[in-house]
């Protein structure tokens, strides 16, 4: 390839054998007899937009936006993984959903909703799709458990019940299942549940995230103590001084049912012991470092800053954490390839096509919008959540490619700039694809009801007070979800008319963005450029790979996407640390481990 031929020109580098290997095993259709269905790639890319053009209402709109959503997959739209497997999949797979993510429906603290959840969560599995939950809503270990005459073995053990179901599960299905357990660091357990994979083969189909609360940071920072606290039931109430600051918090709680509460929404907590909040803090940074586990979710602030704020109280996320959501709630995903946009890459005029990449964001919209019609959920409750709201968590990957291949380095101010400028774009195209498909589709139904204004809703919002709104108003979902979420108060920074207008409207989703971390698809679809917003882990590296009727494996060598395009436009000889002056890498090739703390920080922030 002759790198001057057209620096206008997209790039595109032949797929590599081990993405090419993930595609044929992961996304590629097959029969059940194994025979192929998806002849190649590009059949994969007209199979989804066929199913997801066919949502739209007449044949003159289904034929325009099969031609669009077909274009935007092969100029850098991936849908995430379940939509590339599943979508126009029925005939061969019928009981498969199109959604990644789901949260369970909050796990009560009794025997037959454990069990129930169980039962729920075992078919949402089966679906194909990943799913989360919070375990600190049961009981501690060793409460009296007054209908059964004993004392409760505590929430890791009825956590051990959920691992075995997935393990079963997934084995049956082929695929691996994918579970999300999280944990209020204020339980009494919290120490159990920080060790729990201490213990060798315990809860190995989890993820494990503690839900770290803005007072515990607080306790950290001044060395203070931290209560171990759990909900008061109204039985107890006579059995405990409410107003006694050494017996109670009052503080938010997932659910109020048999919990004494109050009107501003704060519950009752039984204070059960202390512990020095920077031990505990120490006991998550020595587990995180030995097993990579416990992540933390800073849960105030994900409450804080969440669209739907008024009508969600979010307490878990989806297995790989990108996806805060409430009970029964799902997000569907998908991501671009910002490596499709660089034109010239690594040469003098190296840049960023900002007006196709808007217009595959304003596409690829529209095209995840219109998963939720064919989203294939197996619970009621799980497809009134995500008809009711509509959210979509759209991202990029390729971001550490992308800025090797325009000279920038990763973690410098340039790409710090330009990871901004990247994610502030992508959303202010997708809320303006917002307004537009809610005037020709209508808005989410959340938004087109009225609220009657609470006094939670004004503890969390204490400009609605001064906006003039009192407790037993009446307020339209809209209003809330485009003036008063802290969010969309930050698009209104950039986009004010925007917001404006998608407060009278309303929004066709309540959610737009969500970076996730694409490993499968980066190293597949996108033929190993980078993941999501990190940098390349490493520019060569093996693979071993199992090949079908063999029984040894067999090493395939991988190489990021940035070493491809350089190799292929550049240098068909430049190596990874070499001495050959002629054929080294130039000093913007970067990779995990040369990156500072501080610059992996500040892309985060930038994203």
């Amino acid at each position: 390839m002759n790198p001057a031929a057209n620096r206008d020109a997209a790039v595109e580098i032949p797929l590599q054998p081990a993405s090419y290997d993930i595609w044929d095993k992961k996304y590629r259709l097959k029969a059940k007899s194994g025979e192929p269905v998806d002849a190649t790639i590009d059949e994969t890319y007209q199979r989804v937009a066929r199913a997801l053009s066919d949502v739209e209402a007449s044949d003159e709109l289904r034929g325009r936006w099969y031609e669009k959503f077909l274009w935007a997959l092969r100029r850098g739209a991936i849908p995430a993984g379940r939509i590339t497997s599943n979508a126009g999949a029925l005939a061969h797979k019928p009981a498969t959903s199109t959604i990644n993510c789901t949260v369970s429906g909050t796990i009560r603290d009794s025997m037959d909703d454990i069990l129930e959840k169980v039962h729920e969560a075992g078919l949402t599995l089966k679906a194909g799709c990943g799913i989360g939950y919070e375990f600190s809503t049961l009981r501690p270990r060793g409460a009296y458990v007054s209908g059964a005459g004993a004392y409760t073995s505590g929430p890791l053990s009825f956590m051990d019940i959920y691992d075995k179901m997935c393990f079963t599960v997934s084995s049956a299905g082929g695929r691996r299942g994918a579970q999300m357990g999280t944990f209020d660091i204020s339980h009494p357990d919290a120490k159990e549940f920080i060790r729990a994979k201490r213990e060798d083969g315990r809860l190995r189909q989890f993820n494990l995230s503690l839900l770290i609360t803005d007072g515990f940071m607080d306790a950290v920072e001044h060395d203070q103590d931290w209560p171990l606290v759990f909900p008061v039931h109204v039985k107890e109430k006579d059995e405990i001084d409410l107003a006694d600051p050494a017996q109670v918090v009052w503080r938010e709680w997932p659910t109020h049912e048999n919990y004494v509460d109050r009107e501003d929404g704060l519950v009752a907590c039984k204070i059960y012991g202390h512990i020095r909040a920077r031990h505990l803090w120490d006991m998550i940074m020595v587990s995180t470092y030995d097993y990579a586990e416990p992540g933390f979710i800073l849960i105030d602030k994900v409450n804080e800053m969440n669209n739907n704020w008024w009508c969600e109280h979010i307490r878990a996320t989806n297995p790989c954490g990108e996806q805060p959501l409430p009970p029964y709630g799902s997000c569907l995903l998908g991501s671009i390839n910002l490596t499709t946009f660089v034109r010239d890459p690594f040469g003098p005029k190296a840049r960023f096509d900002w007006d196709e990449y808007r217009e595959v964001v304003k596409v690829f919209t529209r095209m995840l919008d219109n998963v939720v019609e064919i989203n294939g959920l197996p619970l009621e409750q799980q497809r009134n959540e995500i008809m009711g709201k509509r959210r979509h968590g759209m991202g990029f990957l390729g971001l550490g490619s992308t800025v090797t291949m325009l000279k920038m380095r990763y973690g410098s101010a340039d790409a710090v700039s330009f990871t901004e400028d990247v994610s502030r774009e992508m959303a202010v195209a997708g809320w303006e694809v917002a307004l537009e498909l809610a005037k020709e589709k209508g808005a989410a139904p959340i938004l087109l009801r009225d609220y009657t204004v609470t006094g939670d809703m004004l503890r969390k919002r204490p400009e609605m007070v001064a906006d003039g709104y009192k407790v037993g108003d009446a307020i339209p979902g809209r209003v809330l979800h485009a003036k008063y979420s802290r969010y969309m108060q930050r698009i209104a920074t950039v986009a004010p008319n925007l917001v404006e207008q998608l407060a009278e409207t309303g929004a066709r989703f309540t959610h737009h963005s969500s970076i996730a971390p694409t490993g499968t698809i980066s190293l597949s679809l996108a033929n190993n450029a980078s993941n999501g917003i990190e940098p390349s882990f490493a520019h060569s590296y093996s693979r071993n790979v199992i090949r079908e009727g063999k029984k040894s494996k067999e090493k395939i060598e991988v190489l990021s996407y940035e070493l491809l395009a350089y190799r292929a436009l550049i240098n068909a000889d430049a190596k990874v640390s070499t001495d050959e002056a002629a054929n080294k890498l130039p000093d913007y090739f970067v990779s995990a481990d040369d990156i500072s703390p501080k610059q992996h920080v500040d892309i985060q922030a930038a994203s």
